[in-house]
């Protein structure tokens, strides 16, 4: 007797699946007690019991059921079966019945006892969003390493190769000068061929650059200059191509989150790079620091090319859960083909970026690249002997990061607007350093200094989750070119404001330092409470 299994996918199995009592009856006329003998045989072997589910989504719902004797897929068009019976009754060895033909479509879902699904590894269930957002941490956290390594192996270099403090002043700000040329560039590449190419494109650039910098040094000063400054055309396009992947991959709720993980990577590379390349220089002289730094640039690229897209679109892995959850919490961000220069620079909020962006950098610039010599000559701190002091800041920014992140995305997650949510965060990043230095001049011991120094740079932190998280919100097509655009002032102001700092330590205080650097605070917070929104003005 021949038995056909087969049911329609996506028709709900309302009534009870017939019995093979009732099968028999229709397909053949069989006396009762042969009936009954077969069923009884079934029942004895389970042979014949099947479970079918038509709703394609709840595969996690389907019940375990012993198929023995049928070949079925198991997930899928049902096989036709063939069960032989036999009855010692009536010697009736075969009998054909007719399939159950489905006029919709068919698929049904059938799990076979013995085919339990494999539970996935930890790292295979990982968010893959997740995944992109480690991998920028990653880059900014060797970017970050291969920029510092230069301020501790200056002092050997300079010692070998007869350098001047001119000398090296022109080698450290070198960097800057193709740093600044891709800012803009950065961004319109990444906009328009993807993120994943431009930030793998940056990242190869300046590992190179970095590995070939002590050949450079021993050729001369000229080849060493381009050197550093084709270092700085490759991490210039770091932070546009960055923020155009994470305004792609990553949800509005997480948004604050993922940019202050990636941004934190950054001051922890300034720690790494702090702590490690002393003990290189000392063990293998300082041409290892560039050597060994450089390198971990290939390790990156290789996971990159493996596991990085631009767009969620474009990964063929991405589970149909997340890839839902990442679309209906975003927008549109298909690839542009022309910059619209005009509308950009022509609303409001994209030059409250661009000013509160400059505003920003200028403290910090001045906190970063000059409080080593604040800890010298004020406080008569002994550098070799308080590394500690060093890394401090950046320790204290990379957890205040993370700390704001996730209040910025807990207030988002209640029903605070956007708007209300960056302008609270950026306040703090303005505001907090701002009365954190004034109170400089009133502290009389070192220790007090030092917190108010560590308060200042952890409430600085709380930037990330206001105006570096803007530009995904007000032009999230764009995100890279507004990055770009905002750097660009933030780079200049880093720049102007080291340089000033020293034209105002020659006739002024320390406390003229930090009015400034206050008034500017003030200046950024008016600007960006007034003018700045977390609605999308560029579409």
């Amino acid at each position: 007797m021949c038995f056909h299994a087969k049911e329609p996918l996506n028709e709900k199995v309302s009534k009870p699946i017939p019995t093979f009592h009732d099968e028999v009856q229709h397909c053949s006329p069989l006396s009762q007690k042969s009936i009954h003998c077969m069923n009884m045989k079934l029942k004895a072997s389970r042979r014949c019991q099947y479970f079918l589910s038509s709703d394609p989504y709840s595969s996690s719902l389907i019940q375990q059921r012993a198929v023995y004797g049928l070949g079925l897929n198991k997930l899928g068009k049902a096989n036709t079966a063939r069960v032989h019976y036999k009855s010692e009754e009536h010697d009736i060895t075969e009998a054909k019945m007719d399939p159950l033909e489905s006029t919709e479509g068919t698929g049904e879902s059938i799990l076979l006892e013995g085919n339990v699904p494999q539970v996935s590894s930890w790292w295979q269930q990982f968010p893959k969003r997740w995944v992109i957002v480690l991998l920028c941490f990653a880059a900014f956290l060797l970017c970050n390493m291969d920029r510092v390594n230069m301020s501790i192996a200056i002092l050997p270099m300079s010692q070998e190769f007869n350098w001047n403090s001119a000398t090296v002043g022109l080698i450290q700000s070198s960097f800057f000068w193709g740093y600044l040329l891709t800012q803009i560039l950065g961004g319109i590449w990444a906009d328009k061929i993807g993120g994943k190419l431009v930030l793998g494109f940056g990242v190869v650039w300046w590992s190179m650059a970095t590995v070939l910098t002590p050949i450079a040094a021993r050729i001369g000063l000229p080849c060493l200059l381009i050197m550093r400054a084709f270092m700085g055309i490759g991490e210039g396009v770091a932070m546009p191509a960055m923020n155009n992947m994470l305004s792609k991959w990553i949800p509005v709720s997480e948004r604050s989150r993922s940019l202050a993980l990636v941004y934190s990577g950054m001051y922890l590379g300034s720690v790494v790079g702090l702590a490690f390349s002393p003990l290189l220089i000392q063990k293998f002289g300082w041409p290892s620091v560039f050597y060994s730094f450089g390198s971990l640039g290939s390790i990156w690229f290789a996971l990159w090319l493996r596991k990085a897209y631009s767009s969620p679109k474009d990964d063929p892995d991405l589970g149909v859960e997340e890839k839902r959850l990442i679309l209906e919490g975003n927008v549109s961000n298909a690839p542009v083909s022309s910059i619209p220069w005009k509308l950009i620079l022509s609303k409001a909020p994209v030059w409250a970026l661009i000013i509160s962006h400059f505003c920003h950098n200028w403290g910090t610039f001045i906190l970063l690249t000059w409080m080593p010599t604040y800890y010298n000559q004020v406080l008569k701190f002994n550098l070799m002997e308080s590394g500690l002091l060093c890394v401090l800041p950046w320790l204290t920014m990379a957890a205040f990061a993370n700390i704001g992140g996730w209040i910025a995305d807990t207030l988002v997650r209640k029903g605070l607007s956007i708007t209300v949510v960056r302008k609270i965060m950026q306040s703090i990043g303005f505001l907090g350093p701002a009365f954190f230095l004034s109170q400089l001049s009133h502290v009389r011991t070192p220790a007090m200094a030092v917190l108010c120094m560590a308060c200042s740079q952890g409430s600085d932190a709380f930037s990330q989750s206001g105006l570096y998280s803007n530009h995904q919100d007000i032009g999230p097509r764009y995100a890279g070119v507004l990055l770009g655009l905002s750097n660009t002032a933030g780079v200049l102001a880093g720049v102007f404001g080291t340089a000033a700092t020293g034209f105002i330590l020659q006739r002024g205080s320390w406390n003229d330092v930090f009015k400034v650097a206050v008034a500017l605070y003030i200046i950024g917070t008016l600007v960006w409470n007034v003018f700045s929104t977390g609605e999308k003005v560029l579409d």
